[in-house]
């Protein structure tokens, strides 16, 4: 490892292995390269929610940068920093469209602690791919559900705690959208969205089940890459190294010096990529690390 470089992994189908984890190895590694100064972090379309217990047995020193860059999310003080909101406006687009298509996304809104996470779900009954989504993160201390609930005005309106300068008087508390389900339902959605907004809309098939497609709403803007740019200014690195496996990875190859995809990833990442490294489940990010 190089401690003039930031290195910063993609956390599914990258540093976590098939069981959605990072392993022991990994974990020994990357806490033992941080530990000799080395500057390591993830950055990933997951919330603190489940970044938080990912990494508990996992030493980093940099923020991580969660829910895609809408906001870093600082390990020691366990808590959010530089949030973004996806606008007023844009929020009550966002549910009429959807409404329109028959989808019904999660809305995530911050709490008024400004550390966890409210998310709304308004249908009464949950098709299986959200069905499973929620098993598996329900109970999160830092996400609370509130299913068969829409999202609350203060969702589409500027919450207590939160900048209230003029020019941004049209932001909210809600920081992410993000729906999943038939591909004939969430590409139209998406795409229609998309044509009307100035937010960052992303649409694609689930890494694990590409027969379900996820449709997500960030504030405008915002990408991996511009939350990874700021980090690495304020780190002080000369030298950036991501990894990836995913498209939501590819501005990040564009602003690396070195640009590594797992052997796992996507065609296009692959193609992209500077380095082709072992598959994700070979401990291969942080073995790459500690040999550079």
């Amino acid at each position: 490892m190089r401690k003039d470089t930031l290195y910063v992994s993609d956390l599914d189908g990258t540093l976590l292995g098939t069981d959605s984890r990072i392993s022991s190895r990994s974990s020994e590694i990357i806490s033992g390269l941080s530990r000799q100064g080395a500057k390591i972090t993830v950055a990933t379309a997951r919330t603190p929610a489940t970044v938080v217990p990912l990494l508990a047995n996992t030493y980093t020193t940099p923020p991580a940068v969660v829910m895609t860059g809408t906001a870093y999310w600082l390990r020691t003080l366990d808590t959010f920093r530089d949030p973004h909101f996806v606008p007023a406006a844009d929020v009550l687009a966002a549910l009429e469209f959807c409404r329109t298509h028959d989808v019904h996304p999660f809305v995530y809104t911050m709490a008024p602690d400004g550390r966890s996470l409210d998310v709304y779900h308004a249908a009464k009954v949950l098709n299986k791919a959200e069905e499973s989504f929620y098993l598996e993160r329900r109970g999160l201390e830092l996400k609370r559900f509130h299913l068969g609930t829409p999202a609350p005005s203060r969702a589409a309106s500027l919450g207590r705690g939160h900048s209230t300068s003029a020019d941004d008087s049209g932001e909210s508390t809600t920081m992410l959208l993000y729906a999943m389900g038939d591909e004939e339902k969430i590409r139209p959605a998406a795409e229609a969205f998309r044509d009307v907004t100035d937010c960052s809309v992303c649409c694609y098939p689930d890494i694990f089940n590409p027969h379900v497609w996820n449709f997500e709403v960030f504030p405008p803007g915002i990408s991996k890459a511009g939350a990874v740019e700021r980090l690495c200014d304020e780190e002080g690195a000369s030298r950036l190294v991501v990894f990836g496996d995913s498209l939501n990875d590819l501005p990040m190859f564009e602003i690396a010096d070195i640009a590594v995809a797992v052997a796992n990833a996507l065609p296009e990442v692959r193609a992209a990529a500077d380095i082709i490294i072992d598959p994700n489940y070979t401990d291969s990010v942080a073995r790459f690390i500690a040999e550079d």
